[in-house]
């Protein structure tokens, strides 16, 4: 009897600790506001099963950010192209996106959905130049400040949060791409802020809200707070409700119904990166 009470109290307490958190990390840790974003994926659904709580988070009218995603790919590996095209836009307005435009699919043979294939650095870098650079900042003027469309691009860390080639490519393609902002212009800092999403350890990756006193202990440890125009690191958590975990599962079993097989149902009940991100800010300039 007395365990059965135990828990039942750990199962009231622990929520209601982690929502307490929730709120603290909304109203007193770094944020982004009035900034033009991009997200970088590789495939539909990226967005909501591993990006949901930032996408919320920046989103949100009072911030008043300018959200967009970039997809790299339609994910066709099991012929839905099409379809996941379509689900992307859908995920994307549910997570809080202005308009249906907001939302942009490369569908080329250079990026094929594969769990072998690497994408080219090079080919990744130049279509973000083509995207985001102003054709009058192409010239080579060392004497022109850098120029860019967007203010800061989120996208995976080198080791893609589940191993994913395409997620690890987008690493490094956007590292090369923010990096080339400032090529030739030395002392000038890139207009770009480049921020990944961290990868966890695999028993990390399904504690769900548990996660969260690792998160920000790592965080705490690691992110200095000198910068509050550029932060150094960005934590981003989703609540339970509306707003929060439940709008993330709607994306998900709503939207991107072609992917829901059972085991997804799995990992949007266990994982915390339907509830916990923490991105970095990188320093393109040094080794990863």
């Amino acid at each position: 009897m007395e365990i059965l009470y135990s828990v039942g109290i750990l199962l009231v307490l622990i929520p209601a600790c982690y929502l307490y958190t929730v709120s603290v990390v909304a109203t007193r840790f770094p944020a982004l506001r009035n900034k033009r974003i991009c997200l970088l994926i590789a495939h539909p659904d990226d967005e909501a099963m591993f990006f949901a709580p930032t996408v919320l988070a920046l989103t949100r009218q009072s911030t008043g950010n300018h959200v967009k995603i970039l997809c790299l790919s339609s994910g066709n590996a099991a012929g839905l192209g099409e379809t996941r095209k379509k689900e992307l836009v859908k995920s994307g307005m549910t997570l809080g996106l202005r308009q249906e435009d907001d939302v942009f699919v490369v569908d080329d043979p250079d990026f094929p959905d594969s769990m072998t294939a690497k994408w080219d650095t090079n080919r990744i870098s130049a279509l973000l130049s083509s995207a985001f650079i102003p054709r009058r900042n192409t010239t080579k003027n060392v004497d022109a400040a850098p120029e860019a469309t967007i203010d800061v691009l989120i996208t995976f860390d080198r080791s893609g949060i589940s191993g994913h080639p395409n997620h690890i490519s987008l690493y490094h393609g956007a590292r090369s791409f923010v990096a080339s902002l400032t090529a030739g212009k030395p002392g000038w800092k890139p207009p770009v802020d480049l921020y990944t999403l961290r990868s966890v350890s695999i028993l990390r990756k399904y504690t769900s809200c548990l996660d969260t006193v690792a998160t920000l202990a790592a965080w705490a440890l690691t992110t200095p707070m000198k910068n509050k125009e550029h932060p150094a690191g960005l934590v981003f958590l989703n609540g339970f409700g509306a707003g929060g975990m439940g709008t993330a599962w709607r994306a998900m079993t709503e939207a991107h119904k072609s992917q829901m097989v059972w085991f997804r149902y799995g990992w949007i009940t266990l994982s915390r990166y339907m509830l916990i991100n923490d991105l970095r800010l990188e320093d393109v300039h040094k080794k990863p």
